[in-house]
């Protein structure tokens, strides 16, 4: 049975940390074409589209062949809303044109690392789970954290840990922050894609780069230019 594949990418304007953030110019072009790119390459979605309020990354996403099929609202545009929210909003905006589809990809715009075989590794996966997240393991242990105190001292978050090895402490593993695939209906049913049946699709550090600060994007540069000088980025 064939079934409809829809892939979203939230992009935003206003970004206030990194200026133009979703459009700014990554190793040559605007970074949100690196996601629409992948998405066309996992050749894999019936729809393509860029969830947005701004006009200017409405043109740059339609030059990258994605669809722009309405602007996201008020309500999904400020800096509180989460991306369920804005997932939320485009499911019921295409239920209201009449379009369903069963499964999703929501595809954040900063994330160059992303290839369409890992798209598509990722939705092979909701055959046998409701949800896939793309996760990586801490560097380092956080079990073995510190803190530091309003005295300016140094104290262990987890004491219980302190003479603990690091070899046996279990392996604990975060977001990559770069896409979540769900099953439609799950995701209606809870309203999150963080649901009971989720699968992770685990990564490698150089996959890997938060993308907050500037030093955050010349370290995602170097790492990208890397991968490229080792053949692993097309």
């Amino acid at each position: 049975m064939t079934t409809k594949k829809l892939a979203i990418i939230t992009a935003r304007g206003g970004s206030k940390r990194i200026p133009g953030k979703n459009i700014k110019n990554f190793c040559g072009k605007p970074i949100l074409c690196y996601s629409i790119e992948a998405a066309k390459d996992a050749n894999i979605f019936d729809t393509i589209m860029v969830s947005t309020d701004d006009t200017e990354i409405a043109r740059i996403a339609k030059d990258a062949g994605a669809d722009i099929p309405f602007y996201r609202s008020p309500e999904t545009s400020n800096d509180f809303a989460s991306t369920d929210d804005v997932i939320m909003e485009v499911l019921r905006s295409y239920q209201a044109i009449g379009q369903e589809f069963d499964s999703f990809c929501c595809i954040y715009p900063t994330a160059p690392f992303l290839s369409g075989e890992r798209l598509k590794s990722a939705m092979d996966l909701l055959k046998e789970a409701d949800s896939v997240m793309p996760v990586v393991p801490f560097s380092y242990p956080p079990q073995r954290g510190l803190l530091i105190s309003p005295d300016g001292f140094v104290k262990r978050q987890f004491p219980q840990y302190a003479t603990t090895r690091s070899q046996d402490l279990p392996k604990v593993y975060h977001d990559c922050g770069q896409f979540y695939a769900c099953r439609t209906d799950a995701f209606l049913r809870s309203g999150t894609t963080d649901v009971e049946r989720l699968f992770p699709l685990i990564l490698t550090e150089l996959e890997v780069q938060d993308i907050d600060t500037l030093e955050d994007w010349e370290m995602a540069e170097l790492k990208y230019q890397l991968l490229h000088q080792k053949g692993e980025l097309s």
